[in-house]
């Protein structure tokens, strides 16, 4: 089987050949591309799938929202200063301004000035959204789906649900935190006009080639807990669950922190599968507890297993071969998981260690 074969059969509730072995290496490659070593265009080519059939890894990650957004009624600037990625947007109702950091040591950018900065910024960030509309941007995806074949499967992402927008992207949590005790109703307020936004991207998404469609929360059970997911995020994911079933394709989320807090009410919302997992040592709950923590008649396929770190020489080898043979050997006793990483390999990334995960998917991962 191939590594599409293998993970189209197990989402659709068959059983592979063995268990599939799917990693995000977007992260690394943009390092790599940072240092030289791969083309500026590396990412989008037909090069980067083959590099995944190289390694013996199975692609699914773009990172691609397939709509694009526009900004009406509204002055929207933005500039670089150095290393700072900034943000002005002056809506009729208010000014917002944010910045980004890039940091080059990582390879990553980071909000070092949010967007909602307190209650006072919401009227200017409903406006922000009610003066916002998506077009179709199909285009990306489509490529993929050419390029990709049996090396994978094609993803694209909805938005993030209004409240986790909010959270990684635009407030962060502890302005949320400030604002659900200090202003409730004007945030449930504001988290409605976002999702009414959100839902129009959404209808977008759905109706384009990608056989999966992600939610691409950032979830820790740590930043949210499971008051505020009943609260602000169920109904935005059961909805869209059920959207998404009934157009013929395979829902996920993305929950790469601790899993103790949030991964039994995520299982329960009708997610295909639940991805990016993060186990001990790294993670807070052991991949033999993943079944068991989410009760009896769920049946969510759980995705990932590896932190990113063990990719790294920061852990021996002797202790990333025991730990992948470990995660394997439940990975292998039932067709309801994926070999993933948690959450993607790393700049310092191994190549090695990338590949060898392919020989002990071979070896180990046979269903007994």
């Amino acid at each position: 089987m191939t590594e599409r074969e293998r993970v189209l059969t197990l989402l659709g509730g068959g059983r592979p050949d063995r268990v599939p072995w799917f990693g995000d290496l977007d992260y690394w490659a943009t390092a790599l591309i940072g240092r030289g070593l791969k083309p500026a265009a590396f990412k989008a080519s037909d090069a980067y799938i083959e590099w995944h059939r190289d390694l013996g890894v199975g692609f699914y990650l773009q990172g691609y929202f397939p709509f694009r957004t526009i900004v009406e009624g509204c002055r929207v600037t933005e500039w670089r200063e150095g290393q700072a990625r900034r943000r002005r947007v002056e809506t009729p109702r208010g000014t917002l301004t944010e910045t980004w950091t890039w940091l080059p040591d990582s390879f990553a950018e980071a909000p070092t000035e949010h967007l909602v900065k307190s209650a006072a910024d919401l009227p200017a960030y409903r406006s922000l959204f009610e003066h916002t509309r998506y077009e179709p941007d199909h285009a990306f995806a489509e490529t993929r789906a050419r390029q990709v074949g049996g090396a994978g499967i094609v993803l694209c992402y909805l938005p993030k649900s209004p409240f986790m927008q909010m959270v990684a992207l635009d407030a962060g949590i502890a302005a949320i935190a400030e604002i659900a005790a200090d202003a409730p109703g004007e945030l449930a307020e504001t988290l409605a006009v976002v999702r009414a936004a959100h839902d129009r991207a959404a209808r977008i998404a759905l109706a384009g080639p990608a056989e999966v469609l992600m939610i691409p929360e950032n979830l820790s059970s740590e930043v949210v807990g499971p008051r505020f997911y009943d609260l602000h995020m169920r109904d935005y994911h059961e909805s869209w669950c059920r959207e998404i079933a009934a157009a013929g394709k395979y829902s996920c989320i993305h929950l790469d922190g601790t899993l103790k807090g949030l991964l039994r009410q995520v299982a329960g919302a009708g997610f295909t599968f639940v991805e990016a997992m993060t186990p001990a040592p790294v993670g807070d709950l052991e991949v033999e507890r993943w079944a068991e923590w989410c009760g009896q008649g769920a049946r969510t396929v759980f995705w990932g297993g590896l932190p990113g770190v063990y990719f790294t020489d920061k852990v021996p080898d002797a202790e990333f071969e025991r730990h992948v043979r470990a995660v394997l050997r439940v990975m292998a006793s039932e067709p309801r998981y994926v070999l993933g990483v948690a959450d993607q390999v790393p700049p310092d990334g191994l190549e090695r260690r990338v590949r060898r995960v392919a020989e002990l998917a071979d070896e180990f991962g046979r269903y007994r």
